[in-house]
């Protein structure tokens, strides 16, 4: 799970300052004021690491990428070529994913086991091309393992380890593998340095369990192919979330000890009904022997079946949400922007509830930027029922200061107050509601049929 990152001069981010995770995590605020940025720095990362292209720094996209960011001149805050961006980042390691390392001098004497690792790295540009200024890995700032580029050659980094260099081989260093990885010669020229590649595949591992899901999803269809594979997640529109669900609808999920096993596919279904989107739905081939598959849904009990394109456009559009969240392996990262768009307020409320189950019961960090006061006053609400401990939450407001973005952390307590909520967070609600009193004030001056409330009487009930 992350923990933890920092961005400098990231579009619009002069310096985000330490933002804290939590295994919900949501970013609201207006348009423009920088969420959707946050979002992308951790795409960019996951399409280098997928990227085949070992000397690219980063991979800053194109139209069939999770984002496409442009150039390296279109990311640095203010446009300017003499600027670097930072990308810090601190997550935590499953069981099954410590690094041990033994002391190669002393076999039996363990060198370091790290449970949590934080990650480092400026790119900037020289020469016209994308160069890693510098990378590093460090345990909880006692060891540190990296690579830096001193005017034209890359040297090693090493805090608290002496890295012990095999005689005859003074060659210096090539530069490192994207903007994480250390390159084969460091293996080759150093006797002691084998455990490196551990941080490199814990880094590479951290990324290929991120999804994603943007805001302008697929529309519905009439038929879906699918050829028996398991896709990776539902793509980012939501296109893969029928081959997703018919790969995965059989797979049991457990909630933990002492409770019922349920199917993926059950929980889809049972989240749909929840919303009071349908009653029921059915996916099968049209015919036998057929790659081609329907998706016909109920609406209530007794009504009959239709396709999922006769029925309201919210199914299709929360359909890709829910089934992310349960066809993603446990310890997956899911980032989903607007995941409330084109649904009803209810709906955006049961969403919360949704993110809350799988959050606690799956181990799975969901990290969202949204509109939704909806979504917001639910999760405000759990808090306050305990169904969530606001330690699992953090809630950040997304503004512009001037010429960049800035972010303030929302204070919350143990009962899902805020104590710092912004000025018109969501809008000016009392303004309006003042606005219409008068309205009414006014045009009721001219007419004999006042309504049965007094305005001063309303207007008290609008203070209160």
């Amino acid at each position: 799970m992350l923990k933890e990152f920092h961005l400098k001069n990231f579009k619009s981010w002069a310096d985000t300052k330490p933002v804290h995770l939590a295994p919900l995590t949501g970013f609201f605020g207006p348009n423009s004021s920088g969420k959707t940025s946050l979002l992308q720095a951790l795409l960019m990362l996951k399409q280098t690491v997928e990227s085949t292209d070992r000397k690219r720094p980063i991979n800053t996209g194109d139209d069939r990428s999770f984002t496409d960011l442009g150039n390296l001149l279109d990311i640095i805050y203010g446009h300017n070529p003499g600027q670097s961006i930072g990308i810090q980042l601190s997550w935590g390691l499953s069981e099954s994913e410590y690094i041990t390392a033994n002391n190669p001098e002393k076999k039996d004497e363990k060198l370091f086991e790290a449970r949590d690792l934080h990650f480092e790295t400026i790119i900037g540009e020289e020469e016209n091309r994308t160069v890693t200024g510098k990378f590093s890995y460090s345990l909880d700032n006692r060891m540190v393992f990296g690579m830096e580029k001193k005017k034209q050659n890359y040297q090693l980094l090493s805090k608290n380890y002496k890295p012990k260099r095999i005689r005859g081989r003074g060659w210096p260093l090539p530069g490192p593998v994207k903007c994480y990885g250390f390159p084969d010669e460091v293996f080759g020229y150093y006797q002691n340095l084998g455990f490196l590649n551990q941080f490199v595949l814990a880094f590479e591992y951290l990324f290929k369990h991120v999804a994603y899901l943007g805001p302008l999803r697929e529309y519905p269809h009439r038929s879906y192919l699918w050829a028996q594979e398991s896709p990776e997640d539902v793509g980012k529109k939501g296109e893969l979330a029928i081959p997703a669900l018919l790969a995965s609808a059989q797979k049991h999920i457990s909630f933990g000890k002492g409770v019922r096993r349920t199917t993926v596919g059950e929980r889809v279904s049972y989240w749909l009904k929840e919303m009071n989107l349908i009653d029921s739905y059915t996916l099968k081939p049209i015919a036998d022997n057929r790659r081609d598959y329907e998706m016909k849904v109920k609406k209530n009990p007794t009504s009959p079946e239709v396709f999922i394109t006769d029925v309201g456009f919210g199914v299709s559009q929360v359909l890709p949400v829910v089934v992310l969240c349960y066809h993603m392996p446990e310890g997956s990262i899911i980032l989903l922007e607007q995941p409330e768009i084109h649904l009803h307020p209810s709906v955006q409320a049961a969403l919360a509830d949704l993110f809350i189950e799988v959050v606690s019961r799956r181990n799975i960090q969901i990290i969202l930027e949204s509109h939704s006061e909806h979504l917001l006053r639910r999760i405000q609400r759990r808090i306050a029922e305990q169904k969530i401990d606001s330690r699992q939450v953090s809630l950040y407001f997304c503004k512009m200061e001037k010429d960049a973005s800035a972010m303030e952390k929302l204070q919350m307590d143990e009962f899902g107050n805020i104590s710092n909520w912004p000025p018109d967070f969501f809008g000016d609600e009392l303004g309006d509601s003042y606005a219409l009193l008068q309205a009414e004030m006014k045009r009721n001056s001219f007419t004999s049929s006042p309504s049965s409330a007094s305005p001063g009487q309303r207007m008290v009930a609008i203070q209160n």
